[in-house]
């Protein structure tokens, strides 16, 4: 029976609320429950969810709505009494905090009027209104929120341009700014390397590797994934790399992308080939053959990792990056075992995992794509878990292990998998051990495959450094113990699962040859702002998530934390009238 319980003018942001909702789902007794503001849009999700009542539609903006079913009354009592004791916890970890809280941009800006970044995390609707008050005020912006137009984002990115401003995002989960980490982001070391990413997980999947090679990265700005589409014309990635050009501790200049429009990847590269300093770059999809001038073109995320170390000791720079002994021993399969399925938290690498299948599998571009999947061919699929298909009204893969087991046990079902391969994302913002979440999973399917007489192979990579909030080496013994195949990379990871197989991806070793081309006349000049913000602790105004002052405050910058509620309760179309009405 469904219970509706509607708290007025109770306002959580949507993430602490998927964090609640998981917390207090494992009430014994409760068979489901949601906990959301009462906006349009999540009342839909009730609906979807099979859990909409008519009490929801009274509900405003501001009143966090909960509905649970259960067959006992007694319950509700007991999931009150928690959530109210875990809004309550929330509130006392946050007293004696090293910041101060706010309830408007005025007094922001009059608590930290040096203020130089502005991080954005409200909903997507409004995440655009806070993002031009933060420009017009002087910030740049780190916009972490989604569900931003792109029209929006091209009136943000030029207005930023022409105020001699950066906006990173929207969409930009992942970055670090003076060695600080922004968002859901992992700890690495300080060092000679600069990245302009436009994805998230790439971003962290080439930095951690750079802090186990022994190297560091002083800044990894993130630019949103739509950056270098033909729309957006790669506005953020080019100022980006003219900061890195600028910054004198930046040696070697790396740059990330998931596939670009073409002529905007072109106009990149040309920017690229008029800078000092050498420069990776990875455009995931595509398969370089060479390297050109002071451009270095990698086919992996691994790989990019390499050549910038290599590049930041002064090494001489290999034809192949791709050797290193990724076979399983003794591999039992029965002869219908021909598949592998990936099932991926982190989308870039979910991306990268498709392209090396699809190498290994001689498909052709884009052929083996569907919603929810990167890839679906010939039995094979790689998920993104992270996808909107999945996480609406639910936690993200990187902070719920939920959706995945449940695609695990999908997996383990279907008699033609060989492999379940999966990473795990650690840092700021991710599940704090979930190694040890998956790991009752994992040895339940194992026990009952093998009572089955099947076995399945599971490979995992963990990204991740020693630095992180969870313990990178504790996570890899967890999934080691319970029979996991450990990787150092989710390049490595693939390519182990495909030699389960005995399948291969095709490499090419690569030549450096000179650019024959006239270089372009480019002005790499910043702005004193830009300037600023690479040369200095950033001074935070962080709008939304109160989660993400805790690493800006841990390793040395500033911040102000403004506690942002929803403009005219939640009413849409007021809110555009207010807006235009400024």
């Amino acid at each position: 029976m469904l219970h509706t319980i509607i708290k007025k003018n109770s306002y959580q942001d949507s993430v602490n609320l998927m964090l609640l909702t998981n917390a207090v789902s494992v009430i014994e007794g409760v068979n489901k429950i949601q906990i959301m503001m009462g906006t349009p849009a999540n009342k839909d999700i009730f609906k979807g969810a099979g859990l909409y009542t008519e009490e929801l539609e009274a509900a405003a903006a501001n009143d966090m709505c909960i509905v649970l079913d259960t067959d006992s009354e007694d319950k509700i009592d007991e999931v009150l009494k928690a959530v109210d004791d875990y809004l309550k916890n929330q509130a006392i970890s946050k007293t004696g905090s090293e910041f101060e809280t706010v309830r408007t941009w005025d007094r922001a800006l009059k608590e930290m009027p040096d203020a130089n970044l502005a991080v954005i995390s409200v909903p997507g609707q409004s995440a655009a209104d806070e993002a031009h008050k933060a420009l017009d005020n002087g910030l740049n912006v780190f916009m972490f929120s989604d569900n931003v137009s792109f029209e929006d984002e091209l009136a943000l990115k030029q207005k930023a341009h022409d105020k001699g401003l950066l906006v990173m995002g929207p969409d930009c989960g992942t970055g670090i700014i003076s060695s600080i980490p922004i968002a859901f982001t992992n700890v690495v070391k300080e060092g000679k390397i600069g990245i302009v990413g436009a994805s998230g997980t790439g971003i962290q999947e080439v930095t951690t590797i750079i802090d186990r090679l022994g190297e560091g990265v002083v800044h990894a700005l993130g630019t949103g994934g739509r950056d270098l589409s033909d729309k957006v014309g790669a506005i953020t990635m080019m100022d980006g790399i003219r900061a890195l050009e600028n910054h004198s501790k930046t040696e070697v200049i790396t740059i990330i992308s998931k596939p670009p429009a073409k002529e905007v990847r072109d106009r990149v590269v040309q920017l690229l080939h008029s800078l000092s300093k050498p420069v990776v770059t990875i455009f995931l999809g595509e398969k370089p053959t060479q390297h050109e001038g002071n451009v270095y073109q990698a086919y992996t995320l691994e790989e990019t990792a390499r050549i910038a170390v290599d590049l930041a000791r002064g090494n001489e720079i290999k034809e192949d990056y791709s050797k290193f002994d990724q076979d399983v021993t003794d591999v039992k399969l029965n002869p219908e075992q021909t598949t592998i399925k990936g099932l991926y938290s982190g989308g870039t690498l979910a991306y990268e995992a498709a392209t090396l299948i699809s190498d290994a599998l001689e498909l052709k571009k884009g052929e083996a794509a569907s919603e929810g999947f990167v890839l679906r061919a010939n039995g094979h699929e790689v998920a993104d878990l992270g996808d909107d298909v999945y996480t609406q009204g639910k936690p993200h893969p990187m902070i719920d292990p939920d959706t995945r087991v449940k695609f695990m046990e999908k997996a383990a079902a279907d008699e033609t998998t060989a492999v379940i391969l999966f990473d795990v994302v650690l840092g700021y913002g991710s599940h704090e051990d979930m190694a040890g979440a998956l790991l009752p999973s994992i040895q339940k399917i194992k026990a009952n495959l093998e009572e089955q007489g099947r076995n399945i192979y599971f490979v995992a990579t963990v990204c991740g450094t020693e630095q992180d909030p969870q313990s990178y080496k504790e996570q890899r013994e967890k999934l080691a113990q319970a029979g996991v195949i450990l990787r150092d990379s989710n390049n490595e990871a693939v390519r182990t699962a495909l030699s389960v197989l005995g399948l291969h991806v095709h490499d090419v070793t690569k030549q450096h040859v000179d650019y024959t081309e006239e270089k372009s006349q480019e002005d790499l000049s910043i702005s004193p702002q830009i300037e600023q913000l690479i040369n200095q602790k950033p001074v935070v105004i962080n709008v939304g998530l109160k989660k993400f002052t805790d690493s800006v405050v841990k390793y040395g910058g500033r911040v102000v934390q403004y506690d942002w509620r929803p403009i005219a309760g939640g009413n849409e179309r007021m809110r555009k009238i207010l807006s235009l009405l400024k």
